[in-house]
């Protein structure tokens, strides 16, 4: 057997591993890269080395965000047939996150053709987008439902069973025994797993006992979260300081799960009295679809999730929340010059409605930018974290006099405590763990602690474009 790292390994984004058996050779996730000047180099890289798309058998995938299924039209268009395994919440996801990345690139695209023109350049050298809106719709007839908890006969000798992972509606951790080369070998892929006890989705599902070869994320692989009291304090905090100045909350967010899970903290804020009444916009439609397709899945909330839905359709008055759909209306939203709390994508400010909203209020000091998520090396969101004084949006140069708040302990993502404790399911260290996923420091450092507070041997920190054979 043999493991390739092709992505989300020494970084966090492009998650896509390759794994050839004696007659079986599929992927597990086929994600895009992002953020940073050559992520699209990366992109356009991803799935013209190491393997040829036409022999890929087929891609069992995590979930649905779109640095673990971005590719999927382009391994389609490079000739891929397969199926595509997933749960059904993440299929319907994907049918509007796929589609969405497709008309962001072909946007893109038009902007740089428009751009070169004005300047004289002409069309060489444009980029195309990565896959049309057409290609990806054609990619979503390769998509299959698989159910948590059901072993499923993905090849001849291999079945693959998902588990809920609690990062996202519909996300799993993915188990996959093998029949081939002599013997059963079980592999374990955490995708990404969720922090437990957070509002909206269930908890994590405990692992396997056994594995022989562990996939485990490391996205926060070196450090704690906040608690949620704290968390809730610090928003209470953003959101009173910004009414009494009189300035817009700018809430950037990533359309599935972050979103929902700011709109839940915000009512449920409101429930308690902790905060006064709001008016919330919600500028994506994006995220409007994925809040939809939330509500259509009762079954993978928790208790306190359809708790606050009934409360929230009881009183109405109390929290007001506009899905702003229109790009008119969304423009209109910059007319507002005080007490909005707007919510809009990308949840790294890289594309998306949020751009413009962080043009107009990123210079006004009396407004605030709540940065509630992981932001990659080298996209707009991690500048602002990182304290820029300047940025460019659009080309242009934006002063940053709003107060940015950042906030830790809304992470989709589990630290490395809970990670710990989810590997301490294990009854015995699987043959082989590969830490992935993971800036270079945070996989480096969990690697560490997996041996140190573990005990566990054979623990490697993965690097894109390596081969292992076991």
């Amino acid at each position: 057997m043999r493991l390739s790292f092709l992505g989300a390994a020494g970084e966090v984004t492009g998650s896509c591993t390759l794994v050839e058996t004696e007659n079986t050779r599929f992927l597990v996730d086929c994600g895009m890269f992002q953020g940073g000047p050559d992520a699209r180099t990366k992109n356009l890289r991803a799935l013209n080395f190491g393997f040829d798309a036409r022999n890929i058998d087929f891609v069992l995938l995590t979930h649905a965000h779109i640095d673990h299924s971005g590719l999927l039209p382009r391994l389609a268009v490079l000739g891929f047939r397969g199926p595509v395994y997933a749960t059904p919440a993440t299929i319907d996801l994907l049918e509007v996150l796929l589609p969405d990345s497709a008309h962001i690139q072909e946007k893109e695209s038009e902007w740089q053709l428009r751009h070169r023109s004005r300047r004289g350049k002409g069309d060489l050298g444009a980029p195309a987008p990565l896959y049309t809106v057409a290609q990806a719709q054609s990619a979503l007839q390769l998509l299959r439902p698989i159910a948590y908890g059901k072993p499923v006969q993905v090849a001849e000798s291999i079945t693959a069973c998902f588990h809920d992972a609690g990062h996202i509606l519909g996300s799993s951790w993915i188990e996959v025994t093998t029949h081939e080369e002599g013997r059963p070998r079980k592999l374990v892929f955490s995708g990404d797993l969720g922090m437990p006890a957070r509002p909206v989705l269930r908890d994590a599902e405990k692992v396997v006992p056994e594995a022989d070869v562990l996939l485990v994320e490391s996205t926060y692989g070196n450090r704690l979260h906040r608690s949620m009291s704290e968390t809730e304090d610090e928003i209470v905090a953003a959101v009173e300081r910004t009414h009494a100045t009189h300035g817009n909350l700018i809430i950037p967010a990533f359309a599935v799960g972050r979103t929902q899970e700011i709109i839940y903290l915000l009512t449920d804020l409101v429930r308690r009295k902790r905060l006064s009444p709001l008016k919330i916009y919600v500028d994506s439609p994006m995220a409007n679809a994925a809040t939809r397709i939330t509500l259509d899945h009762p079954e993978l909330l928790d208790d306190e999730a359809r708790d606050l839905v009934a409360w929230v359709r009881a009183h109405p008055e109390k929290v007001k929340i506009e899905f702003v759909a229109d790009v008119e209306r969304s423009k209109a939203l910059n007319e507002i010059r005080s007490n909005a709390v707007i919510i809009s994508a990308s949840g790294m400010c890289e594309a998306g409605r949020i751009k413009y909203h962080l043009r107009e209020n990123l210079p006004r000091s009396e407004c605030s930018i709540l940065i509630a998520g992981f932001q990659a090396a080298g996209t707009l969101g991690r500048r602002l974290v990182d304290g820029a004084q300047l940025v460019r949006i659009f080309g242009q140069p934006v002063r940053v006099k709003a107060r940015i708040y950042t906030v830790g302990g809304l992470s989709a993502h589990a630290d490395q405590s809970v990670l710990l404790g989810w590997l301490r399911g294990f009854h015995k260290p699987p043959e082989n763990t590969f830490v992935v996923h993971g800036e270079a420091n945070a996989a480096a450092d969990f690697v560490s602690a997996i041996e140190s507070q573990l005990e566990w041997k054979n623990v490697h920190r993965s690097q894109r474009g390596e081969t292992f054979t076991l």
